[in-house]
């Protein structure tokens, strides 16, 4: 009676007996490894320790997805796995494991882990604060995030061993979380992002216990550092599925947690067509292979809330560039106390908002030069996308689409006159005072000069 109560109550922490499914029940073969992935787990065995491709591999291969890496468990301790290795380094603090690096691949082996415990085993939100406890197999499948990422596969017998119900879910394909939904988004509330980001690139339906929490925990997400949070963002937007992550995001009440400025920059008649056309030139890219920038992506993100700081500095008098700078300033510095975005993007998200100005400016050379910029090409596919969702004049982007292709002669051609205002003549005659900057040629610039 008492093993029945807790496997109610603690569902897929029920048994530490595994199901072993054999290669006769799934098409999951040795062959779908990568040959590091295969090389490193043949080393460990032939030690004479337990070794497993586990995680997001095994879930993929199941599902016909060609997984982007292999990560494998194992029973060896990072001090025993790094003498087998030529190339093999132990990392991490709250998490210690050892990188392998066979030719150009990296294969990421951890210890089977136990569930910390004890009083300064979490934070006062119910936060882990370290995972270093070695445990067992059973408990290490215990302790991982959903059901489907907990499955372990053996190379040698092409077997698939199940703890926690993960291979009857991959078949039905649910999510589910391990143990009781609120204990474990406590511990860790990043994955509230992971059950919405996988479910939606999965095609998967989020099991009800496991998505019911979810919109009154969604606070929590203020508990996570922001650096990880950038981590786990940029994930989503990668993902090829980012525009309905987004959607289900808002639904599930998270969007605000992630990016506090989205759910205002989303109300505004321009914001949810350029970024649902950002999102959807993305997810084209990454399911066709192509690269995509993060820095690109946050730039769409928080450019409507740029330009509404902006016009409002505007309407007050401010010069417009230095207004803009200034605006910039103002909504990274906000969006930086939740997500750090690192300094590298920081710069590139910077230099494609400060074109979008230079891009009304086709006069002489000043086209030219800006073509030689080296975040032109990103500036100009920003540029579009304001005139896709209706922001910019759309004959500004088809006049720069054909400037771009057009030879010497029509660019020329193409050239408006220049409009820059015509210096005022100096008065006649000595001893005369000059009128205040007229004719000083030390003096400020016309505004908006390239």
């Amino acid at each position: 009676m008492i093993r029945r109560l807790l496997a109610r109550l603690l569902p897929g922490r029920r048994t530490r007996d595994p199901r072993v499914y054999g290669p006769d029940r799934h098409r999951v073969r040795r062959d779908q490894l990568s040959n590091a992935a295969r090389s490193v787990t043949q080393k460990l065995q032939e030690a004479g320790f337990k070794a497993f491709i586990v995680g997001g591999a095994v879930r993929d291969l199941l599902l016909d997805i060609e997984p982007k890496d292999f990560d494998l468990a194992t029973d060896a301790t990072p001090e025993q796995v790094k003498p087998l290795f030529r190339r093999a380094f132990i990392i991490g603090r709250r998490f210690r494991l050892v990188h392998v690096h066979v030719g150009n691949e990296v294969i990421e082996v951890s210890t089977f882990r136990a569930a910390q415990t004890g009083a300064d085993a979490t934070d006062e939100h119910g936060r882990l604060l370290s995972d270093n406890v070695y445990g067992s197999q059973a408990e290490d499948a215990a302790r991982r995030d959903f059901t489907i990422n907990a499955l372990y596969f053996d190379p040698a017998t092409e077997s698939i061993w199940d703890y926690v119900g993960g291979f009857v879910d991959i078949r039905a394909r649910r999510l589910k979380l391990i143990g009781p939904p609120v204990t474990r988004y406590r511990e860790d509330p990043v994955r509230m992002l992971r059950a919405v980001r996988l479910a939606t690139k999965l095609s998967l339906s989020i099991e009800t216990r496991t998505g019911e929490p979810i919109p009154r925990l969604a606070p929590l997400m203020s508990n996570v550092p922001p650096a990880r949070l950038f981590d786990e963002m940029q994930k989503l937007l990668l993902s090829g599925h980012a525009l309905e992550t987004l959607r289900s995001l808002r639904a599930h009440g998270l969007s605000h947690g992630l990016l506090p400025l989205l759910d205002v920059i989303l109300e505004q008649p321009f914001g949810q067509k350029f970024i649902d056309a950002a999102l959807a030139g993305t997810d084209a890219r990454v399911r066709e292979g192509k690269g995509v920038s993060p820095a690109f992506l946050f730039a769409t993100l928080l450019w409507h809330e740029v330009l509404a700081t902006w016009n409002a500095a505007k309407e007050r008098g401010e010069r417009p560039l230095p207004a803009l700078f200034d605006a910039m300033d103002k909504v990274l510095s906000a969006q930086a106390e939740r997500i750090a975005i690192p300094r590298r993007f920081e710069a590139t998200i910077k230099e494609i908002w400060s074109l979008q100005p230079r891009f009304e400016q086709r006069a002489g050379s000043r086209p030219a030069r800006l073509m030689e910029h080296p975040r032109f090409r990103a500036a100009y596919d920003f540029l579009a996308l304001r005139g896709e969702s209706g922001e910019a004049p759309q004959s500004l982007v088809d006049w720069w689409t054909r400037f771009q292709d057009a030879d010497e002669a029509e660019r020329e051609a193409m050239l408006r006159p220049e409009e820059a205002p015509k210096k005022r003549r100096r008065p006649r005659g000595r001893g005369r005072k000059r009128e205040p900057g007229a004719g000083n040629e030390t003096g400020p610039a016309p505004e908006g000069g390239a």
